[in-house]
């Protein structure tokens, strides 16, 4: 039960090409946006498309396999894990982003 404590499945489509990056240490990581889009009928009617965008970020090999296989556009299934960075802008002013920490995905088309 302590893998589905913080568990979280996406299906969208990459905003942009992974970035991949070697960090000091010599691992790997790759980060994205995802796209994820839900349709629904508004009061009167109307067809309306809400989208929502995610930070992805994978870790290792998967980073490695994320960025040889994926494009903007493509659309992909991620699983993993919800997290929260503090960062502060170039302003000074202290941020809290959340992220989607990939464990394993899969290309959908």
């Amino acid at each position: 039960m302590n893998g589905i404590k913080n568990s979280v499945m996406l299906i969208g489509n990459l905003g942009k090409d992974p970035e991949l990056k070697q960090l000091q240490n010599g691992s790997w990581v790759a980060r994205f946006s995802l796209a994820t889009n839900e349709t629904y009928k508004n009061q009167k009617g109307d067809k309306v498309t809400a989208t929502q965008w995610h930070n992805v970020v994978a870790w290792g090999k998967t980073a490695e396999t994320m960025n040889n296989l994926l494009k903007k556009g493509k659309e992909v299934v991620v699983r993993g894990k919800l997290t929260y960075r503090n960062y502060e802008d170039k302003d000074g002013v202290k941020r809290i982003i959340s992220e989607i920490w990939v464990s394993e995905f899969a290309l959908l088309n």
